[in-house]
């Protein structure tokens, strides 16, 4: 009979078992050590939207930023000889718009004298009206230009940190190039388990994750249904994962399967010239076997050869 492992340690600290306990078949899970990398749920580049020289660069590799900030700013200088000709081009044309009125107030007095005709007051009307149109169709150009003007700006588009700054101050940019590349929605690690594992990993499953400083508990996040290069992907969430170094490498060891083992206290192997033992209770009385011990697992370990299903171990 299989006997779980938290049933095994509980029966071990009851005082009916106390002094031996009989050892039982139980189920243990099965673990694969692979490696995990540090990733941002989300790389967002900071794009120009303006082609020109990089005159501002306010972030560098690490930083902390916030969605709206601005990250850097580039400058078009043709921008200002543009809105310049403009400017004059709108003087030009307020000029022959107030010539225009003028016409158009004296074809005015003309009619109502009958010098000029209708047809000519309909004709001074029309011009007076043509530049009223040009001037508004200059400055919604006008409007245009200074837009292009303040797109020199480049604003993080969330909040995250700066993963990547690709351009140096004074660089001439296209629009489109990024600025900087923004790592967003936290930091998970993401797997690469070979894909006859695939049938055995279950979301929501507990994982170990070595940081490096201690060992933490993660959770099987996501498990992606597209096999690459022979691997299945899956995201692992980590609370308090050290996102100091982004792709950093972190051991992960993940349950693929179950499998039955014999389980002893820690306390009853005895070891001496380099082997292990442990104290059989039999009918003709007590005896050492030699052992061969696997993997601890808390306070009891794990016995590869040496026990039976059913012998009595004295405990000490």
């Amino acid at each position: 009979m299989r006997l779980p492992l938290a049933a095994l340690l509980a029966g071990l600290a009851s005082p009916a078992l106390a002094g031996t306990v009989v050892v039982s078949p139980v189920t243990i899970p099965e673990w694969k050590a692979v490696y995990g990398r540090v990733e941002a749920r989300d790389t967002i580049p900071a794009r120009a939207r303006l082609g020109g020289t990089l005159v501002d660069l306010r972030v560098s590799e690490g930083d902390s930023v916030k969605a709206g900030q601005r990250l850097a700013i580039v400058r078009d200088d043709k921008i200002a000889f543009q809105v310049s000709a403009l400017d004059a081009q709108l003087r030009a044309l307020q000029a022959q718009l107030q010539n225009a009125e003028s016409e158009l107030s004296r074809g005015q007095t003309l009619v109502e004298r009958g010098v000029a005709t209708a047809q000519r007051l309909d004709q001074l009307r029309t011009q007076a009206d043509v530049y009223r149109s040009q001037i508004a169709a200059t400055e919604a150009q006008r409007q245009v230009i200074l837009q292009q003007g303040t797109e020199g700006e480049v604003l993080a588009p969330a909040d995250g940190k700066v993963l990547t700054v690709p351009v140096t101050r004074g660089a001439v940019v296209m629009p489109g190039e990024p600025i900087a590349t923004i790592g967003a929605g936290g930091f998970f690690l993401r797997l690469a388990i070979p894909e006859r594992h695939a049938s055995l990993l279950k979301e929501g499953a507990a994982l170990a994750v070595e940081t490096g400083v201690e060992t933490v508990e993660g959770r099987l996040a996501k498990i992606y249904p597209q096999i690459g290069n022979g691997r299945v992907v899956a995201d692992v969430e980590v609370r308090n994962l050290p996102t100091a170094y982004v792709d950093a490498r972190l051991l992960v060891r993940v349950p693929i399967g179950e499998r039955t083992a014999l389980l002893v206290p820690a306390g009853a192997v005895a070891s001496r010239s380099g082997l292990d033992f442990v104290t059989v209770k039999g009918p003709q009385g007590t005896t050492e076997r030699s052992v061969v011990l696997g993997e601890r697992r808390g306070d009891a370990v794990e016995v590869l050869t040496g026990l039976r299903p059913g012998d009595e171990v004295v405990t000490p």
